[in-house]
Formats: C-alpha cells, structure tokens, sequence
C-alpha cells in the first residue's frame, strides 16, 4: 500500500508582503492608470426612444429570447437599407403622413 504523502495545503502568504500602495511610486502609477467602469463605450451609441408596435409583433420578437431588441433594431436596419437601395436612381418621394 502507498503511504499518504500528507498534507497538500496551499503555501501561506504574509498579507503584509503585498507592496505599500500608497509610495509615490504606485501613487503615481494607480493615479495615470484611468478608471473604466460600466460597460464598454460602442463607437456608435445608440438613442433611447419610445415607440409603439402592435402586440403580436413585440410577442413574435420576444418569443424568440433574450436579444429581442437587437433583433427588432437588425429588422429595422435591413428595412431601411432595402429601402435606400430601391429608392436609387428614381425621383425622391416624400414619406407618407401616418
């Protein structure tokens, strides 16, 4: 039989040989190093607005899962796009009131 080889416990470390933050020397670099918070800034933000839509259209979307409003904001997009490309090379309408 194989003898225990004995206790595996993590080596211990002196929380007093953590460095003194408060030296000029971590001063300076804890002072130059700049705080980011929240999440991370898109290159292009987006608005937030209030529209209203029919209800089944808004079940539909969040039927689908976490991600509606991303998928709402893509439909809308190539809505758009379509519409930009079709609207090429022919005389410029106004929108419908309504």
């Amino acid at each position: 039989m194989n003898r225990n080889k004995g206790s595996t416990a993590p080596v211990w470390v002196d929380p007093d040989d953590a460095p003194d933050l408060s030296t000029p020397e971590w001063a300076a670099k804890l002072a130059a190093t700049p705080v980011r918070r929240g999440r991370p800034r898109a290159p292009t933000r987006k608005v937030s607005t209030t529209i209203r839509l029919d209800a089944d259209i808004i079940a539909a979307f969040r039927q689908q899962g976490e991600g509606w409003q991303t998928r709402v904001n893509a439909a809308l997009r190539d809505w758009l796009d379509r519409h930009r490309q079709a609207g090429r090379g022919r005389a410029s309408q106004k929108p419908n009131d309504g």
